[in-house]
């Protein structure tokens, strides 16, 4: 009867672990199959989010009575809320990496507002970024600049860091709003290039590289730094300071930009009396100062994403559920 009895507890258990798995194999079927979850933008209307948070708060300071005539006050004005605005600020989120990989989205936020924007409209951008490559910062600058043929007003709030391509992107914005220990400038260009040629030489090994062109190349990992190639390349990062300040300057006129384009960096109280932010205030204040009168919508790009990429979340937590809570109940009723 005891054999019996584990033989019977053994099918039961390798029914349910077949049944998980193939719940599992059937769920990767229709996610794989749903449209490929297709590019989109996701739109948030954040006046929601600060009127849900005054409420729950509400509910816990005020007295029965005064929240009763808070929500009846709310009641009454609801339709009024839900009535557009004749001002929006629309809301955009960059975080760069070294390469400014969120210029991909960006690019396609900002085309789908200026499908929808009027001139009386609003721009908001909380940028956080400590800067990187200079072509792809370079490229996030111009997608915030196409807001200005559009006279459509561009606001960049730096709550933490906004350095080197980081501020290459802020000061583009008619106005730049800043926390004050956030982290702003770093206006100037850095290139760092380990050589290995001595290394290469003391161990016989030689390195050969073939160029067409006096100066194709002119500091390489392996190659041998002359002194022509290094001057050159000392005059190429030159050449782009350069450009980044004549940048800087064209949006910032007044900014004594000799003062400020030294590599330096400066906390948001130091920048405000450099020239260099315009404000001290966080983006949470300018945007709180606001949501009563003006539709205030968050915009971001989602893209289509890999498989494994969309199945990577979900599946972890189905199949730890599935199976380790069908597992441990099989477990249990062994013992009772």
């Amino acid at each position: 009867m005891e054999f019996l009895a584990d033989l019977g507890l053994f099918t039961t258990k390798t029914i349910v672990i077949v049944g998980s798995i193939l719940v599992i194999l059937s769920f990767l079927f229709q996610a794989s199959s749903r449209n490929k979850t297709r590019s989109h933008i996701d739109i948030e209307k954040l006046n929601h989010r600060f009127r849900s948070l005054r409420r729950q708060l509400q509910g816990h300071t005020l007295s029965p009575k005064a929240l009763k005539a808070t929500m009846k006050e709310d009641k009454k004005n609801k339709k009024k809320n839900l009535d557009p605005k004749e001002n929006r600020i629309f809301v955009l989120d960059f975080e760069g990496d070294i390469r400014a990989s969120g210029v991909s989205s960006l690019r396609e936020e900002v085309t789908a507002i200026l499908s929808v924007a009027k001139p009386q409209d609003e721009v908001v951008v909380r940028l956080e970024s400590g800067g990187g490559m200079v072509t792809t910062y370079g490229l996030a600058a111009s997608q915030l600049a196409r807001f200005k043929p559009h006279q459509i007003k561009l606001t960049v709030c730096v709550d933490k860091v906004a350095a080197s391509g980081g501020y290459m992107m802020a000061c583009v914005a008619d106005q730049i709003l800043c926390a004050p220990w956030a982290i702003v400038g770093s206006i100037g260009v850095i290139a760092q290039v380990p050589n290995f040629h001595r290394l290469l030489k003391k161990h016989d090994i030689d390195y050969n590289e073939v160029t067409a062109g006096e100066f194709k190349r002119t500091v390489t990992v392996f190659g041998e730094i002359t002194e022509p190639g290094f001057n050159k390349f000392k005059a190429q990062i030159e050449d782009t300071h350069g450009l980044f300040k004549t940048f800087v300057s064209a949006h910032r006129p007044h900014v004594d930009i000799n003062l400020v384009a030294t590599g330096e960096h400066w906390y948001g109280t130091q920048a405000k009396d450099m020239g260099l932010i315009d404000q001290i205030l966080t983006s949470d204040d300018y945007l709180f100062e606001r949501y009563e009168t003006t539709d205030i919508l968050k915009v971001q790009y989602l893209g289509k994403r890999k498989l494994s990429e969309r199945l990577s979340d979900s599946l972890a937590d189905l199949s730890s559920k599935v199976f380790f809570r069908v597992w441990s109940i099989l477990e249990k009723t062994k013992y009772d």
